[in-house]
């Protein structure tokens, strides 16, 4: 008879090119943020054909209980999320993105017909594991204030709450057949910076008349950098980049306002709020002290996504067993942002890597590009490693 893990790639296999198919379905047929309607009433559908009694919380966020032998025995958790991208898609294949100006570029399509295939595997292995797995389909990762904290508030940490979530993302640097994982500071947080400078404009031969708003943002970016050279721990990662500045004068004309829009990232919960802080008055002192006035506005967003050691140690462990040592690597932390962070600040987490370039094909654009694409040979990979790690975590929490 097969050992599990057998039985899980066997399963993965054998449904392979379903998984493939519903992939292909969600690419073709991508929603935005908040917006995912239809993405999540096939979602739902699925789920049901598969025997199994999902639930929705919030608009259109789905989450659904596994339950094996003795479920009350522990519980773990597996996220995916929904949404899709503003971007006008550049590919030319034949499951292309039939919503113009909407597109799966960041690999949600994947996370999401993965998950609905370990589901599948899972319900059929009921019997062979002990515990709850729940998974969580998610909407709104892409956007503000995150799906993932608005399903936090709705309770879908809770009935049973789980003491571990796993979430598996699509990355584009690491081959295919390969995943990736780090322990402890992964990625940061994200907050967004809107600041309005106001003088008051005229002729640019004029100066002496004016107070020149573009002047005063020019020294308010340079001493705002600052913040983090000399106020920050050189020891936590800290980013801040503005990448938006509009004056909107002429070569002899200087405007009344200048608006900057940047983001904040970190990785310190305590500093994060710190530097918000020092932003803020320095902003408005500096601007005050050149004659000018100043509204700034610091919107928080996701908080910086930790992955748990012991329960990322023993996930690790697991894809090594399932994949081979060779194809399970180490990954260094990054600034980009993932609201996978809320879970992880919740309860133990890990967030890992599911390689997916294949260069011999030419898949090897970035995410959240027009290009974006995938070796839909990680599909099968992703849904079978999925269901191995979630049933290889329940028995870990059984015996802690």
């Amino acid at each position: 008879m097969q050992d599990l893990k057998d039985q899980i790639r066997s399963l993965a296999q054998q449904y392979a090119q379903d998984t493939i198919a519903t992939r292909q379905h969600l690419h073709q047929h991508p929603e935005l943020s908040f917006q995912e309607h239809e993405t999540s009433a096939y979602v739902f559908a699925k789920l049901q054909e598969f025997g199994l009694e999902p639930q929705r919380l919030t608009d259109t966020g789905i989450v659904v209980l596994i339950k094996g032998q003795h479920p009350e025995k522990a519980t773990t958790a597996l996220r995916a999320d929904l949404d899709a991208l503003p971007i006008l898609e550049q590919n030319e294949v034949n499951y292309k993105s039939k919503h113009e100006g909407v597109m799966h570029a960041c690999g949600h399509d994947v996370h999401t017909s993965s998950l609905l295939t370990t589901a599948r595997i899972l319900s059929e292995l009921r019997d062979q594991f002990e515990g709850t797995i729940k998974l969580i389909f998610q909407p709104g990762e892409e956007k503000f204030p995150g799906g993932a904290s608005l399903m936090i508030k709705e309770g879908v940490l809770q009935n049973p709450a789980p003491q571990s979530i796993l979430g598996q993302h699509v990355f584009t640097p690491l081959e295919v057949g390969k995943v990736g994982f780090r322990s402890g500071m992964y990625m940061a947080s994200a907050d967004e910076i809107y600041i309005t400078v106001k003088g008051k404009g005229g002729h640019g031969g004029l100066p002496e008349q004016l107070v020149d708003p573009v002047l005063i943002s020019a020294h308010l970016i340079v001493a705002l950098q600052q913040i983090v050279s000399r106020r920050a721990n050189p020891k936590t990662p800290s980013v801040l980049s503005f990448g938006k500045v509009i004056a909107n004068g002429a070569t002899n004309v200087i405007p009344n306002e200048v608006k900057i829009e940047g983001t904040f990232r970190t990785m310190d919960e305590a500093w994060r709020a710190e530097a918000k802080q020092h932003m803020k008055k320095l902003a408005e002192g500096l601007v005050e002290s050149m004659g000018g006035t100043c509204d700034i506005n610091i919107m928080d967003g996701y908080p910086f996504l930790k992955n748990e050691p012991q329960l990322t140690a023993r996930a690790k462990a697991a894809a090594q067993a399932y994949l081979g040592e060779e194809n399970v690597i180490d990954l260094d932390m990054y600034m980009t942002a993932e609201d996978f962070a809320y879970y992880s600040q919740t309860t133990d987490a890990c967030f890992y890597r599911l390689g997916t370039r294949n260069e011999a094909q030419g898949i090897t654009s970035p995410v959240h590009t027009p290009t974006f694409n995938i070796d839909e040979s990680a599909l099968e990979i992703g849904s079978g490693l999925m269901a191995y790690l979630a049933i290889q975590e329940l028995k870990a929490l059984a015996i802690k």
